[in-house]
């Protein structure tokens, strides 16, 4: 498997049975396909809707459903479409429980960027999106993210270089290398994947971390 559904896999596993979930734009909008099983959660889209289901096949979507990425989504038995305004009455409310943000950099303090301003000749990076509101409004805030950019730079930063989305609100690191819970004394590694060494990873990662006493391997 690449490393987005790798990453979407584990990240899906930050999910309690029960919980109001909202999925950022990207990455994050696969973890609907890989929902444990008997973990019934109510997917929250920013664009309007509630108990958003798995992306339909090819062919088989409608053409007048999509998240706030524009991408075709399904609906579950009982769900129901609003307006934005209703939609971040629940964002800003406290009603999420968990959002799964993907990430341009996360550091140490629990930061995270997930967007950068424009700059000279370069590609144009999307703005944050609903990212603040869900920094401020969730009460779980799971990061996801490539270990590494194409240059073989660290995106766990000890701190984040492009303009913050959330300060100290990230709860779990996820890249397809490591999980890493955040908290006010730093980053703790809980999972590692198999056949990588402690050493190796600290070696690609610029932020500092402690090892967890129960380190397990990276689960899927």
């Amino acid at each position: 498997m690449d490393y987005r559904e790798r990453i979407a896999r584990r990240a899906a596993l930050e999910l309690g049975d029960g919980e109001v979930v909202n999925l950022g734009f990207g990455m994050p909008t696969a973890v609907a396909n890989f929902i444990p099983q008997g973990v019934n959660v109510i997917l929250q889209s920013e664009n309007g809707c509630l108990m958003v289901g798995p992306t339909p096949k090819y062919g088989e979507h409608d053409k007048d459903l999509a998240n706030a990425g524009g991408q075709p989504i399904s609906l579950r038995p009982g769900a129901s479409v609003f307006d934005s305004a209703m939609s971040f009455a629940i964002i800003r409310g406290g009603h999420v429980n968990t959002t799964i943000l993907g990430a341009l950099e996360v550091d140490q303090q629990g930061n995270i960027s997930n967007w950068s301003r424009f700059k000279g000749s370069a590609k144009n990076i999307p703005g944050m999106g609903g990212g603040m509101d869900l920094c401020s409004g969730a009460r779980k805030v799971v990061a996801i993210l490539r270990h590494q950019d194409k240059t073989g730079n660290s995106k766990v930063l000890k701190q984040c270089a492009l303009p913050l989305t959330g300060r100290g609100v990230v709860k779990v690191i996820v890249t397809e290398k490591a999980v890493f819970h955040a908290s006010p004394q730093g980053l703790l590694l809980k999972e590692i994947v198999k056949d990588a060494t402690v050493e190796e990873l600290r070696k690609i990662t610029d932020a500092e971390f402690t090892v967890a006493g129960d380190l397990r391997e990276y689960r899927l």
